[in-house]
């Protein structure tokens, strides 16, 4: 699959907001906002997994070509990462 820039900038975007919340630990800064900086981690990390299922999910079903079988087994798949990414 390949994987579009607008998905390499989310990665990029945690990768410093990760990078921040080291940063606040590292000058001990306050649990509260270190756990707030997490959260908003984590939830950019859940928005991107789902883009990207998302994106893949359809690319192979426009590449099953009708074939209803093929599509239940890719939706499957699909749905099976959405539950293993929790």
């Amino acid at each position: 699959m390949a994987y579009g820039t607008k998905t390499a900038n989310r990665v990029k975007r945690i990768e410093g907001q990760l990078r921040g919340v080291l940063r606040m630990m590292e000058e001990e800064k306050n649990c509260k906002d270190v756990i707030t900086q997490l959260s908003a981690v984590r939830s950019a990390v859940d928005r991107t997994i789902g883009v990207i299922v998302s994106e893949n999910l359809l690319e192979c079903v426009t590449t099953a070509e009708g074939d209803t079988e093929k599509v239940n087994i890719v939706i499957q798949e699909a749905m099976d990462l959405v539950v293993k990414s929790r």
